[in-house]
């Protein structure tokens, strides 16, 4: 019986090891699964967050592009703007030259006829001169409309461009 005991325990000890063997085998297993899973967990986790900043250092750069194309035609507008205001203030002084020029002529007119052509021919040339000044005007304020609006224009062709590329 003796013998029969120490088989058993002998079978029962080897059972305990392999069942021991396989146990440890297992949490081996498991825990190098678990670190495999916290390994990709944690590259993807850094692969999102460097997309996150590049997309904000992206984003970033695109603003201050927009910011940039404000500014600029901000100062074209300006410079638009004073150039108008010299071109008006230019004109308004030269008709009102040539106005006090012209009463001074007619005021020195010997006749009533020759009143009324001296008349007649500053009423001509003050109607051809603001003819002429309107287009000047005109031409000035088209140019500076878009020398504003190219800036923007090219930021949005540009906005435009990227968000079609990236599809």
């Amino acid at each position: 019986m003796a013998d029969a005991a120490e088989t058993i325990t002998a079978a029962a000890k080897k059972n305990v090891e392999t069942a021991t063997a396989q146990v440890k085998a297992s949490t081996q297993q498991a825990q190098a699964q678990a670190e495999k899973v916290q390994a990709a967990g944690a590259q993807a986790f850094r692969e999102g967050v460097d997309k996150s900043v590049a997309s904000l250092t992206e984003l970033n750069a695109h603003g201050k592009k927009n910011l940039e194309a404000m500014v600029e035609s901000a100062t074209a507008a300006q410079k638009g703007a004073e150039a108008l205001s010299q071109n008006a203030f230019a004109y308004g002084k030269k008709t009102w030259e040539d106005g006090v020029a012209a009463a001074q002529s007619m005021a020195q007119a010997r006749s009533v006829q020759e009143l009324i052509e001296l008349q007649t021919n500053w009423a001509k040339s003050a109607t051809e001169a603001y003819l002429a000044e309107v287009t000047k005007t005109t031409d000035l304020f088209t140019a500076s409309m878009k020398d504003s609006f190219r800036p923007l224009n090219e930021r949005v062709t540009a906005s435009v461009e990227k968000f079609q590329a990236a599809r």
